[in-house]
């Protein structure tokens, strides 16, 4: 009876086979760039293909340190690694360790030596970064003297900041010499005492860029006393300029706003902090003039002066007060000694006389309040209220006649 085989005993099977294929395991392979693919887990995928066929391609995040661009689709690389069988989908593709552009593989070869070197050498050290300084005044560039990456810079720099002194050493960026060129113009700027120094060149293949890669360059970056922005190429682009210089920028433009600060956005913030500050004295004037109001009326209420103020106006007061307190008591004495005037008045001889009566006396100046007091023949005087009558007495008649003489 014919044996029967699960579908993931025949994947092992096949993958096994693959493991023991000695030209598999360790493989380059010719091709363009297609369905490429950055994985967020740092993975890439993607296809080679040619003219009649497509092979499946991953490179691990763990490989992705050797990978000195940014792979794209279109691009002809040689990709290094092992053929092998993924059991679950029962496909074969390749693992990729390297991979290196087509053409450019003994370049590539020479940039990964050159920078393994330096980099041991310390080179590329972070404490030997010196910092860009924040406001550019002098400006020194090392690029070709025709080209998209100067004019670039120029118009960047001073659109940022009108005032900026740009100097350019016209060098050679490309082809035999380029790397001395560069050299001597980033010595001869860093003995000027400029505040920064930007080395770079437009975008272009591996071959373009080659005189950044030199370790003649990488040197004079390195021994520059002026800090320096490498801006070579485009952002995928990486040279060994890139890792000895002080700051890496992704392009020329890049380089010009990294090193030259807005002057907008400087007065700006001047003019903001002008205002908070111009604010913050006036904040701090007036709490100031308030404390200085609030001493002054302590000092005020609790000053001599104004204790002889208080003192003289409680005299006042007191005074007034005093003042009051007669009136009251005068007006008191006043209705009273009116109303004992009043009570005399009507016990009054004058007041009698006044209305009338009379008062009668005897020569001797005795009242006379009866008849019996007089005989006929007497002298009496009489007193009225305006003076005195001297009359005789000539009849008596008593009220009572019962009474008798």
């Amino acid at each position: 009876m014919q044996k029967v085989y699960s579908v993931s005993q025949i994947n092992t099977y096949i993958k096994n086979m693959f493991a023991q294929d000695f030209v598999l395991r360790r493989i380059s392979i010719r091709g363009e760039v297609s369905n490429c693919k950055y994985h967020n887990s740092g993975h890439i995928y993607f296809s080679l293909k040619d003219a009649f066929g497509t092979i499946a391609c991953v490179m691990y995040a763990s490989a992705r340190r050797g990978l000195a661009f940014r792979l794209s689709d279109g691009q002809q690389v040689i990709a290094d690694g092992s053929v092998g069988v993924y059991e679950r989908d029962g496909k074969y593709q390749l693992y990729v360790s390297q991979i290196r552009r087509e053409g450019a593989g003994e370049l590539y070869e020479r940039f990964l030596a050159l920078k393994q070197t330096l980099e041991e050498m310390g080179m590329f050290a972070q404490e030997y970064k010196k910092p860009i300084p924040p406001y550019v005044r002098r400006l020194g560039v090392v690029t070709a003297p025709t080209g998209a990456a100067i004019r670039d810079i120029i118009n960047i720099s001073r659109r940022r900041n009108p005032g900026i002194q740009i100097i350019l050493y016209p060098a050679k960026v490309q082809g035999e010499g380029a790397a001395g060129s560069i050299a001597d113009g980033l010595e001869t700027l860093d003995r000027m005492g400029l505040d920064v120094i930007i080395a770079g060149r437009g975008g272009g293949s591996i071959e373009d860029l080659w005189a950044f890669n030199e370790e003649t360059v990488a040197r004079a970056i390195f021994n520059c006393r002026t800090p320096v922005i490498s801006a070579v190429g485009h952002e995928t682009d990486t040279t060994i300029a890139d890792f000895a210089a002080d700051l890496r920028a992704p392009t020329p433009s890049a380089a010009a706003e990294l090193a030259v600060t807005d002057v907008g956005q400087v007065l700006a913030l001047l003019e903001e902090d002008r205002r908070r500050l111009t604010e913050a004295v006036r904040r701090r004037a007036e709490s100031a003039r308030m404390h200085l109001d609030q001493y002054r009326m302590r000092l005020q209420y609790a000053g001599p002066m104004q204790r002889v103020r208080d003192q003289r106006q409680r005299a006042i007061d007191l005074e007034e007060a005093f003042g009051r307190r007669m009136d009251e008591l005068l007006q008191d004495r006043r209705r009273r000694m009116a109303l004992y005037i009043e009570r005399m008045r009507g016990s009054s001889p004058l007041e009698k006389l006044a209305q009338g009566y009379a008062c009668v006396t005897d020569d001797s100046g005795k009242r006379i309040s009866s008849v019996r007091q007089v005989q006929e023949g007497d002298q009496i005087d009489i007193y009225v209220a305006d003076g005195r009558i001297r009359a005789g007495v000539t009849a008596r008649t008593f009220a009572d006649p019962d009474a008798g003489p």
